[in-house]
């Protein structure tokens, strides 16, 4: 279909809603982007729909499809996209309009929550400037009474001290903040649907929960219909009503969030949830891994797009693509949504009830070849009240000291061979400065740091030398650590050129390292560039192993990846630890993976350890409030657990670590402390806690009140 002119004048009303009609029908849809290569088929033939009040959960992997349908809604496409078939709001066509009238839907009808807050607001603008426009622009208002809605906003989206933020320009916001003004511009208007595409991606777990929770409220004040598009399918269970699954530009699986979850009959989607650690499950098997990558779409499939990644592939699903037809498990008589799967082996899966152990190969757990009990196990790293302190500085010209942050506050913590201790917490905890802190190898400003028996501040030049080689980090991400000119060869000889390998073993080691992290030797020739993201990190990851060393520092290894790909990350990292002995220091924001890979675990906030032990001791039974809330916020892959859940919402962001609150530093957010008495509130509001172990557990918190609570 065409696009109008841009300069054509449509005089075709604003879509209204119409009772028994969908909010928004996707029919067909087509979505090609012309490239040096060829064409690009990023759609291909979608169909959705979603009504007044319900949730459609969009998920699937990078390049799927999933964004550029939701821009396709929006009318947001770019010139040179061929875009066909059919997009309905409330009935009337969207596909074709000038842009003029496409600007009259976009913030009235239809709104959009972005993945970056921050590249979505006007920088040069105030917040309060923004949402006012937001609102002038679709509504006969004036500016006081736009002003006053915008407070009105604010306040409702839960910005604190909304009379003075409304002029504070976006840069003074935390990210969580800045995707509430987002939110709070979305449904100024009273929209019908509201697309949000990844909102919570780049948020740390709690912020997550208050964003997912206020999008629940948005949803409830205006009624709108809401597509989530994810990565995340705990995101999904808990919010979504129904389940579009993506696959090479199309629909390969769709239904009930629960036929998705407990009915799958598509072998892509068993196997996506197959490959989720979750967070309220002891590790007892390694992950599933869906093997591969997904398909370019520089060509049209006229097989299953599937079918190279998938174990139950025939020659049946060769002869052409299949269509999206009725799943055998199809329940929409009692439903009303139709559980649709485009598989020639559905009906096999659905009498089989066959599960992702049954469909993809599991890699065998692996035990750490250490028989001994953990205290008796060699020290590896030990950190002992260590500090680090940054001044704060104001002045151009005469620079003066005006205050100090307390990034790391003196914390301790210890690594035996073959353990993973798991560090976790908020953005601006602490946890990058701690790892710095340890890779620097130096005296740290307080305390001390024991890495491999040698003390950091006093070992001589050969002996950090020495150390370097036993202590070898992986960054979060792969492609900004891979140097882009070197080819893979020359990438992994670096290390050994500069720590005097035999050169006649240094192409052998090479190959070794290769197979090791499970990636092709013939490869080596090849640059960066031609590697995935899951394939980039391994690289990284055999760079790291390339002097053997004792040690190794994960900083976020698998944020970046597709769930499928991290799956095959975890479960490498989980064989080379057991295979070589090694131990790590494990940083990440989700929690989930943290369960899933790591012996202990060390709970960080403002600069402070609130909570350390084994990691089943500490996710299920958890004392400090601090990890009841971290740990309540993680969404569960399971719509009735997670429909069944009471979260823990914490209000507001971090407190600046520049000026921490007095005594226990979680007081000001803690639901807790409101409910203490008086002496107890002056207890927590005078003295820090200190970290007390408990007997007869691996599990030591700093609260004043600890108490057991059971979060999943």
């Amino acid at each position: 279909m065409s696009r109008k002119s841009r300069t054509t004048r449509d005089q075709t009303p604003i879509p209204e809603r119409q009772a028994g009609v969908p909010v928004l029908q996707i029919t067909d849809l087509n979505v090609t982007f012309p490239s040096e290569d060829g064409a690009v088929h990023a759609v291909r033939g979608v169909n959705l729909e979603v009504n007044s009040g319900e949730v459609l959960g969009i998920v699937g992997e990078s390049g799927s499809g999933k964004s550029v349908t939701s821009m396709a809604v929006m009318g947001l496409l770019d010139e040179s996209a061929r875009v066909s078939g059919s997009i309905k709001l409330h009935g009337t066509e969207l596909l074709g309009r000038s842009d003029g009238w496409m600007s009259k839907i976009r913030g009235k009808r239809v709104a959009m929550v972005f993945q970056d807050p921050l590249s979505a607001l006007t920088p040069v603008y105030t917040i309060g400037d923004q949402i006012i426009e937001a609102l002038t622009i679709h509504q006969k208002m004036s500016k006081e009474a736009a002003r006053e809605r915008a407070l009105e906003l604010l306040d409702l989206v839960g910005i604190p001290n909304p009379q003075v933020r409304l002029k504070a320009f976006p840069h003074e916001f935390s990210g969580g903040m800045r995707q509430r003004v987002m939110i709070a511009i979305a449904i100024a208007n009273d929209p019908d649907l509201i697309i949000a595409d990844e909102p919570t991606t780049a948020l740390d777990v709690t912020i997550q929960a208050q964003i997912l929770d206020l999008l629940k409220t948005a949803q409830k004040e205006t009624g709108a219909a809401v597509i989530m598009i994810t990565h995340d399918l705990g995101v999904v269970a808990g919010m979504a009503d129904r389940v579009s699954v993506m696959y090479a530009g199309r629909c390969v699986e769709s239904g009930t969030v629960d036929d998705i979850f407990y009915h799958s009959t598509m072998p892509y989607t068993i196997g996506l949830l197959g490959s989720l650690p979750r967070p309220d499950i002891d590790k007892s098997e390694s992950l599933a891994t869906v093997e591969g990558n997904p398909p370019s779409m520089l060509i049209e499939p006229t097989t299953c797009p599937f079918m190279p990644r998938c174990p139950l592939a025939t020659a049946q699903c060769a002869k052409g693509e299949p269509a999206l037809e009725l799943s055998p498990n199809d329940h929409s008589a009692t439903t009303g949504i139709e559980h649709r799967v485009a598989c020639v082996r559905a009906d096999e899966i659905d009498k089989g009830d066959w599960t992702h152990k049954d469909i993809f190969p599991i890699p065998p757990a692996h035990e750490p070849p250490f028989m001994e009990a953990r205290e008796d196990r060699d020290e590896v790293l030990r950190l002992d009240e260590v500090r680090k302190y940054f001044p704060l500085m104001k002045g151009a010209i005469f620079k003066r000291r005006v205050g100090t942050v307390h990034a790391v506050d003196e914390i301790s913590f210890d690594i035996r061979t073959g353990e993973t201790l798991g560090l976790v917490g908020e953005s601006g905890c602490g946890k990058t400065t701690t790892l710095l802190e340890i890779l620097n190898l130096e005296a740290p400003e307080g305390g001390n740091i024991v890495v491999l028996g040698k003390e950091s501040g006093k070992m001589s030049r050969s002996e950090r030398r020495s150390v370097r080689q036993d202590l070898q980090v992986v960054f979060q991400d792969p492609m900004a650590s891979l140097d882009p000119r070197m080819p893979i060869s020359e990438i992994l000889t670096e290390p050994l050129r500069y720590n005097n390998y035999p050169k006649n073993q240094t192409r052998p080691r090479i190959r070794e390292l290769m197979e090791l992290v499970g990636l092709e030797p013939s490869h080596l020739n090849r640059y960066p560039r031609h590697f995935s993201g899951g394939q980039r990190q391994r690289i990284g990851i055999a760079r790291a192993l390339a002097l053997e060393p004792k040690l190794l520092v994960l900083d976020e290894p698998v944020s970046a990846l597709d769930v499928s790909i991290q799956a095959g990350v975890i479960n490498l990292l989980e064989k080379l630890r057991a295979e070589l002995g090694l131990s790590y220091l494990f940083v990440a924001h989700d929690l989930s993976v943290v369960r899933h890979i790591a012996d202990r675990v060390a709970v960080m906030y403002l600069g402070k350890i609130v909570e350390i032990g084994a990691v089943n001791e500490v996710f299920d039974r958890p004392r400090h409030p601090y990890t009841q809330a971290l740990l309540s916020a993680i969404p569960v892959p399971d719509p009735r657990k997670e429909r069944s859940r009471d979260r823990i919402i914490l209000k507001g962001d971090l407190p600046s670590p520049a000026n921490p609150p007095s005594g226990c530093r979680f007081r000001t957010r803690c639901p807790k402390f409101a409910l203490l008495d008086d002496a107890g509130k002056q207890r927590c509001t005078d003295s820090m806690p200190p970290l007390n172990h408990e007997d007869g557990v691996d599990s030591s918190n700093a609260c004043h009140f600890p108490e057991v609570v059971k979060v999943f």
